[in-house]
Order: structure tokens, then C-alpha cells, then sequence
């Protein structure tokens, strides 16, 4: 049963077998099927005997209650497939804007992605997130218009839609037979044939026949523009192309899977997953045009001894090096550790060294996962995906490497957390329990945080949208038993500075013995969004000794946590420290350390401070009827309306609207359009507080 051909050099198997490897996730905006085609690629490669369904709750990847419940993946899962005597690790990634970390750290460690799209909406804006991420970490995709079956289906709006708004080359290498109701397969226009699925054997029987005439004179144009598309990245193929000659479907094949693998272009496949039809051309592109480990770049890694770069190859022969791209508590295992292989090989029992952490780790067991199933190995080597027992001080984004070859690779950084919300255990055992829920929430997930107020001793949870902490929430409760209370969402504010200014201070103090002195002149200034804190050493002549200079450094790194206007952290500063002077007997690090903390406060309340509120983007969806409702109120919420266009019979309101105003909405919007609109939302920027509003959240803050 094939479809797309395999080329050779694909097909024929390296002497360590990584040529036969493909580590893949699954990427997309939410509901536009992604675990659904994960779950018929795990039914057609045999590793499910039947299809699990989103709706009736029985899929093999969202295996949490939470997952099941809701209709929508919350962790990535990893799993192990084979297809056509290729090992397949496919890793289904969440599509909800809060559990976009999820993506992040998934895509990390992935060597090529199915961008997964609802063929009714084309693009949709998660699907823009995820796909710069991939561009980030440089991972070349393929893409699958999904829901062919559905009415307002249409194919190529949707390739339109990838040119618009994600400036991506989609060469089609499929067209539809037939739309919505009446979709029955797909034109493979490498091979030029129709492929038409059979509904009684749920899609697993196909025919290959001719293609149909009414479709012959577009299939032959695609066919064209996907020669052209591709002629460049083959020199055999273009000399073919461009003297006139027939290229084979295999010439093709190979010349895609080279522009693919250079991320010039992005093959475009068709299906409707849920009626199953169009995944077995799917798994057959997978191997066909996406990168084993042998055909990306190696990983570039640093020395921790010198700090020299050095190479890390897929090879067995290579020092073992590995990141840590998830942490998971496992109710019978313990604590799971994912990671990728990227060289060398580690087998169960081996001692390794936490590069990131300085530590020594010893590996219990390894394991390849098939979602929340699994299955002991003894070891895993360079390409594989795999979870470790046993390692207890490993984090996301942890480099786990040879003892004798230390190694870091590139971190990986997260966004802060956008709101927060107070918690309090019921009882007293409760508090225990809590204690060690969170701890391990924690670990797992790099973009929830928890702290203790301390003036009123709550404990405060923080994370990227109201989903992402009732998710946790509802962990807490049902993985640790923790009976608790929870408070009202609070926005995670931020403050700032507006203007230039200078601040001195001098900490004396004078006591029997040794006394304390420490002189500092700063200037602070603001920086652009996103910069944060910003420092620089403009001392001339010893006026401050090198060595307090970094207390002075951590002294105004304290004051930035708690700014003047309402004790929120500061952000988007710059700090030079200008002049000072010092004491030959009495100064020390800590005085300057005051001192320096004492200089800044002493500038910012110059520097025209500002409170900073979270702005989200939101994209409604909405019937043009309950148009103006919408927009009237989005506006009363603070909303400015940035964009509005049509798609598939309803209207895309495009917004910025503060997050502390978008509580509820859901709700809102639903009784307001009968259920009929949806809208996402993600964190955009923060920008400065209107002054009443300012007003009103300092004056309830200095009044707790």
C-alpha cells in the first residue's frame, strides 16, 4: 500500500538505521485536528487497534481526565509508530495559547513538524504562533488542510491563507476530489493519480485510479507549479526542467524533500481526518520529505571547561549528549524525564552528569513512551526520544551529557506568567499536600510559578491564562487530593519608567568595630519592550573598586522586584552606575548593595514611573449578525479594533484588548451571539495603564 514514492537514498537504510527515523509533532490552532490525525496515524501504523475520538473521550494522546473531559490536549505526548519500515516518534502538541510552552519545548527537540489546518478557516491565529516557533528552532514542515469534509471547506483559500499570513511557500501536492459533503479523496499530482478511500473499511482500503476528468486540465497545471516550485533545490532536475525532459515521480520527490529540508518550501497535503481519509499520503510525505537526524544540521554545543563551541553528531560513536525537554509525575513511576538524543548512546543503570545543574544523575530505568503507556529499554541512543526514572534534579531544558564530556546546549527561555490567583488549602493536611503538589507542578512546567505574599501570607499561583491555573487547579485536586480555595484571578501587572533621571545615595553606619560605607551615583533610563533590565558600568578612575561593582548591580536588581507605584516588578530599564566612592576600611559588598538599591529607588521616583497591564490580541469569530454587538462590546472593555475580514461566511474581528478587562468573556460572548462566536486570545505586549485606571489598581493595592 503506497502512495507517495520513496526515494532511494530515503528508502535505503543507513548502517546505524537513523536514516529510518523520523522524530515529528503534530502542530496546529485548537480543534483543528490535530490529536485526531495522531490518533488514525496510530490506528494505521498498528500501534492502536482501534480510532480514539475526541468527542467520545477514548484517545490514545490526551490521556489525561482533564484532556477527556474538556476535548482538548493540555501536555505533549509522545509516542513511538512504525510505517513502511520506518520508526516514526510522534510527539501531539497542544493547540490552546496557554499551554503554548507545551509547543515551545516540543519543537526543541523535533526534526520536522505536520502543521495541522482547518481547511474551513485556512490560518487561524495559534497557527501563526506555532508557526514562527518552528521558524525559531528552524524546523521544516508539511502541511495537511484538514476537514475537507466540512461545509465552507476550501482548499485553496487555505494554501492563500499560508502565503498571507504566514509569508510560507506552500507548493500543493495534492488537490481534492470532490468538497465538503461530497470530498471522496485526493489527486496525487507527483504520481497523477486519484486516491479514493473506502468509508466502510474507516479509510484503511484505498483505490488508486485515473484521474478524474473533470479535474485533469488543474491537476496538470498543480503538477507544473510544483516541478517549477521545486527544480531549484535538484541540479539534476533543474538541467531536466529546463531542457524539456519528463522527470520521474522519484526526480520529484527527491527535489521537494531538499527544498523542504532547506525550509524554502512547504509541501501541502488534504484530508478529513475524522472521516479518515488522507492520512496513509500523509505518513507516506513524513518520510518522504521530512529530515531524519542525519539530515539536520548537528547541534552546536559549549564546552563547559573553555567555553569553546563543538559539534555533537547523530553517531553512536559520539559522546553521549541529550536535552531534557519535559518533566512528567508519573502516579506509579515517579518523576519522568523526556529527552532527545541528539549523540552517543546511555543505557539504563548508567551514571550521567547534569551539565545545566552540575550534578552527577543516575539513570533507573529508560523508557519509550506511548502516550501515558510505556515500555523498558535498555538503551537509547543518538535520534531517540525516550524518558528517563530516576532523575531527581532535572529540569526543562537541562543539558544531560557524558561525564567526561561536559557539555551545555542553548537554553531554552519561557515567557512570565500573565495572571496570577490565590490559593488556600481548606485543613491542615491539606496544606502538606499542597506544598508537595505544587512543588511538583513546578518542575513540570517551567511557565507556572509560585510564591508567598508576604504581608498576607497567601500562597500565589502564577501562569499564562485562566485555562492554564484551572487546569492546575483541578490537578491539584484530583493527582494530589488537595481540598482547597481559590481566589479571583489577578492580573500580573508590571511597572516601568517614562524618562531619563539620576539618583545618589550613600549608605554610612558606624558601629564599634568595622563600619559600613557605600557611595553610588546611577542613571537610569527606559529601553524598548522586551528588553528588561539593562546594566553598564560607566566608572572612571577606581572611584568604585571592581569588585562592589556587581553588588551594586544586585542591590538595584532587588529594588527592580518591588517597584514605588504598587510593588510590582519593574521592567524595561536601563541602569548605568556613573560615579561613587568608597572607604578603604569600611567598605564592603553589602554596603554597596544598599547603596545601590537605595540610588535606584531614589531615580525611579524621578523617572516618571508608570504601571504596565498585559494587552492580549484577540481574534472573535463571529456571524455578521451579532457584528456590531461585538464590537460595542470589545470597546467597552478597553478594545481597539485593529482589523476585520471574512472568512467562510462569517467575520474575523481582529483586537487589543488589557487582559484585566477580558474576565469572563467567553461567557459574555456566548449569551450575547447564542453560542455561535468563539474567539482566542493571546498575550501580546504590555503597555502602560490608562492614569484613572492606574489610579484606581494602586489605591486597592496600597489599601489591602
Amino acid at each position: 500500500m503506497g502512495v507517495v514514492a520513496v526515494p532511494k537514498d530515503v528508502a535505503v537504510a543507513n548502517n546505524d538505521g537513523l536514516e529510518r527515523t523520523r522524530n515529528i509533532g503534530l502542530m496546529a490552532h485548537i480543534d483543528a485536528g490535530k490529536t485526531t490525525t495522531t490518533e488514525r496515524i496510530l490506528f494505521y501504523t498498528g500501534v492502536s487497534y482501534r480510532i480514539g475520538d475526541v468527542d467520545a473521550g477514548n484517545t490514545v494522546m490526551d490521556w489525561m481526565e482533564q484532556e477527556r473531559e474538556r476535548g482538548i490536549t493540555i501536555t505533549s505526548a509522545a509516542t513511538s509508530s512504525s510505517w513502511k519500515d520506518h520508526r516514526i516518534n510522534i510527539i501531539d502538541t497542544p493547540g490552546h495559547v496557554d499551554f503554548t510552552v507545551e509547543v515551545e519545548r516540543s519543537l526543541r527537540v523535533l526534526d520536522g513538524a505536520i502543521a495541522v489546518f482547518d481547511s474551513v478557516q485556512g490560518v487561524e491565529p495559534q497557527s501563526e504562533t506555532v508557526w514562527r516557533q518552528a521558524d525559531r528552532y528552524r524546523v521544516p514542515r508539511i502541511a495537511f488542510m484538514n476537514k475537507m469534509d466540512r461545509t465552507g471547506a476550501d482548499f485553496f483559500s487555505s494554501v492563500d491563507s499560508m502565503r498571507e499570513k504566514l509569508g510560507a511557500v506552500p507548493v500543493p501536492v495534492q488537490i481534492p476530489i470532490g468538497k465538503e459533503e461530497g470530498f471522496r479523496g485526493v489527486v496525487d499530482l507527483i504520481a497523477m493519480q486519484g486516491i479514493y478511500f473506502d468509508d466502510e473499511s474507516l479509510g484503511a482500503e484505498f483505490t488508486v485510479a485515473d484521474v478524474p476528468d473533470d479535474l485533469l486540465e488543474l491537476s496538470t497545471r498543480y503538477r507544473e507549479q510544483v516541478i517549477e516550485s521545486v527544480a531549484e533545490f535538484d541540479d539534476e532536475v533543474l538541467e531536466k526542467y529546463l531542457n524539456g525532459e519528463t522527470l520521474t515521480s522519484e526526480e520529484i520527490v527527491r527535489a521537494m524533500r531538499a527544498g523542504t529540508i532547506a525550509l524554502k518550501i512547504t509541501p501541502v497535503l488534504c484530508g478529513a481526518s475524522f472521516r479518515n481519509k488522507g492520512v496513509q499520503p500523509l505518513l507516506d510525505a513524513v518520510i518522504a520529505y521530512l529530515p531524519s537526524p542525519h539530515d539536520v544540521p548537528p547541534v552546536t554545543a559549549q564546552e563547559v571547561s573553555s567555553d569553546n563551541e563543538v559539534m555533537r553528531y547523530p553517531s553512536k560513536s559520539e559522546p553521549f549528549v541529550a536535552l531534557a525537554f519535559k518533566i512528567m509525575t508519573d502516579p506509579y513511576a515517579g518523576s519522568l524525564t523526556f529527552f532527545r538524543v541528539y549523540s552517543g548512546t546511555v543505557c539504563a543503570g548508567d551514571s550521567i552528569l547534569n551539565a545545566t545543574q552540575g550534578k552527577k544523575e543516575r539513570i533507573g530505568r529508560l523508557l519509550k513512551m506511548h502516550a501515558n503507556k510505556r515500555e523498558d529499554v535498555e538503551e537509547v541512543s543518538a535520534g531517540d526520544i525516550a524518558a528517563a526514572v530516576g532523575l531527581k534534579g532535572a529540569r526543562t531544558g537541562d543539558t544531560l551529557c557524558d561525564q567526561k564530556n561536559p557539555v551545555l546546549l542553548e537554553v531554552m527561555t519561557f515567557p512570565d506568567p500573565v495572571l496570577s490567583m490565590a490559593i488556600e488549602p481548606k485543613t491542615k493536611q491539606d496544606q502538606e499536600k499542597l506544598g508537595i503538589g505544587l512543588g511538583k507542578l513546578v518542575h513540570e512546567d517551567p511557565t507556572f510559578k509560585v510564591q508567598t505574599d508576604e504581608e498576607t501570607g497567601q500562597t500565589v499561583i502564577s501562569g499564562m491564562g485562566e485555562l492554564h491555573l484551572e487546569v492546575f487547579v483541578d490537578r491539584l485536586k484530583r493527582e494530589f487530593g488537595v481540598d482547597a480555595n481559590v481566589g479571583k484571578p489577578q492580573v500580573a501587572y508590571r511597572e516601568t519608567i517614562r524618562k531619563l533621571a539620576e539618583g545618589e545615595a550613600k549608605h554610612v553606619k558606624q558601629s564599634g568595630g568595622h563600619g559600613q560605607y557605600g557611595h553610588v551615583k546611577l542613571r537610569i533610563e527606559p529601553v524598548g519592550e522586551g528588553e528588561g533590565f539593562v546594566f553598564k558600568n560607566e566608572i572612571k578612575g577606581g572611584a568604585v573598586p571592581k569588585e562592589y561593582i556587581p553588588a551594586v548591580e544586585n542591590g538595584v536588581r532587588e529594588a527592580m522586584e518591588s517597584g514605588v507605584l504598587a510593588g510590582y516588578p519593574m521592567g524595561n530599564v536601563k541602569v548605568t552606575l556613573v560615579d561613587g566612592t568608597y572607604h578603604e576600611v569600611d567598605s564592603s559588598e553589602l554596603a554597596f548593595k544598599i547603596a545601590g538599591s537605595m540610588a535606584f529607588q531614589v531615580a525611579v521616583q524621578k523617572a516618571d514611573p508608570a504601571l504596565l497591564e498585559p494587552l492580549m490580541a484577540v481574534d472573535v469569530l463571529v456571524p455578521r449578525d451579532y457584528m456590531g454587538d461585538v464590537i460595542t462590546n470589545l470597546n467597552s472593555r478597553r478594545g481597539k479594533i485593529h482589523g476585520m475580514h471574512v472568512r467562510g461566511g462569517s467575520q474575523i474581528i481582529e483586537a487589543g484588548a488589557p487582559l484585566a478587562e477580558m474576565f469572563g468573556y467567553a461567557t459574555d460572548l456566548r449569551s450575547r451571539t447564542q453560542g455561535r462566536a468563539t474567539f482566542s486570545m493571546r498575550f501580546l505586549k504590555y503597555e502602560v495603564v490608562p492614569k484613572s485606571i492606574s489610579d484606581e489598581v494602586i489605591a486597592k493595592v496600597k489599601g489591602q
